[in-house]
């Protein structure tokens, strides 16, 4: 590879951004293409489909052939709440390629015993964000059922863009908790991404239950994010 294209792989890699290396097998030349940029044709979709799946391989396209090896930052599930949900939540997503991060400023519920093997933070989740930003690469889960916990962290999730947002409640308390998000300068298409009531509507009516139906979500948004751009 080039060095000017390795040092570009290399930083987009850092940034936690996505991005695939495509070479022409017929020419050899090859070019670095982030998640967004503009690829028109049978390329641009079959570059789109490789982003959203994170599958590397050989392409046919406009009678050429590529391979495009793609390159996505690792996806994170960022969950708000150590609760029994969060508890079942953490061991799924695990087993399913997530890196997964608890974090919940109550001691009580926030402890090793309970989230043996997982990345736990017993801290607020202003101060934990601080040295963990979100980002488009990151799914948020908030499930404490308490706005001083929850809303800062749906707040920053909405301003990163991350490719899920959820939220535990009922409609009556998401009703209260727009108007909260509303108070603090987001808008209303803005607040219409964010699923609540959390995960999908399989009838779950357990926490293991509750748990697979917002993993089952968030797999959902990631593999069928939009990538503003790089084909359909």
């Amino acid at each position: 590879m080039d060095p000017y294209l390795l040092r570009k792989l290399n930083r987009e890699r850092a940034a936690r951004r996505a991005v695939i290396h495509l070479t022409d097998l017929g020419d050899g030349r090859d070019r670095v293409i982030r998640e967004g940029d503009l690829v028109a044709g049978p390329l641009g979709a079959a570059i789109a489909a490789a982003f959203r799946s994170g599958r590397s391989g050989v392409v046919e396209a406009d009678e050429r052939t590529f391979f495009l090896n793609v390159h996505l930052p690792p996806a994170r599930i960022v969950v708000i709440g150590a609760v029994h949900i969060s508890q079942a939540l953490a061991r799924m997503a695990t087993i399913a390629g997530f890196d997964v991060v608890i974090i919940d400023p109550r001691t009580a519920f926030a402890t090793p015993e309970r989230f043996s093997g997982i990345d736990l933070v017993a801290d607020w989740p202003e101060d934990a964000l601080k040295a963990r930003p979100l980002d488009a690469y990151t799914a948020l889960a908030a499930v404490t059922h308490d706005p001083k916990i929850d809303d800062f962290p749906l707040s920053q999730a909405l301003s990163a863009g991350c490719f899920y947002v959820g939220a535990l409640g009922s409609r009556k308390t998401h009703a209260k908790r727009i108007e909260r998000l509303k108070a603090l300068g987001h808008g209303e298409a803005e607040i219409a991404a964010i699923s609540a009531p959390i995960g999908l509507d399989i009838g779950a009516a357990n926490p293991a239950e509750i748990a697979a139906a917002i993993l089952a979500d968030i797999i959902q948004h990631l593999r069928r994010r939009p990538l503003h751009g790089a084909g359909p």
